[in-house]
């Protein structure tokens, strides 16, 4: 049993929980006074999600998922201005873009930096993919 102790507008009240059953009703005593109450049902604990994780692949799914860029132009590649986590690919190769326009999501000390062309061009090459650890300076995407 808990006593707690209230004063509202300056009267003393005491209340005394006895218990509470499966259903949520509340066996309560205030100044001796009996009272059942109905609680709320307490919230389900959220499951905690993590998001960006890199998933282990099998070695031959590797080669398939390697970026086609291997031996891309990395005089011209936009590259990562911190060490992260590629968390998104926002073009294609192929794909015409402006200065200014986002590349890739890059995820580095809990943040997401949009990582922009720096002039107009064509995407040539993906250097990365999702999931992947970059460094600083690695390449990440060209534009020509």
């Amino acid at each position: 049993m808990k006593e707690f102790k209230y004063t509202i507008d300056g009267k003393e009240y005491k209340v005394e929980i006895e218990g509470i059953s499966e259903d949520y009703v509340a066996d309560v005593k205030v100044n001796g006074e009996e009272f059942k109450v109905q609680m709320e049902k307490p919230e389900e604990p959220k499951k905690k999600v993590t998001l960006n994780k890199p998933v282990a692949k099998p070695a031959a799914d590797e080669a398939e998922d390697a970026p086609a860029n291997s031996n891309a132009n990395a005089a011209n590649a936009v590259k990562a201005p911190l060490p992260g986590t590629i968390t998104s690919i926002e073009v294609s190769v192929g794909q015409e873009v402006k200065a200014g326009d986002t590349l890739v999501v890059l995820e580095a000390m809990k943040m997401a930096n949009n990582i922009e062309a720096d002039k107009d061009g064509k995407v040539t090459a993906i250097c990365v993919k999702n999931g992947q650890s970059v460094m600083e300076d690695d390449p990440l995407v060209v534009v020509e």
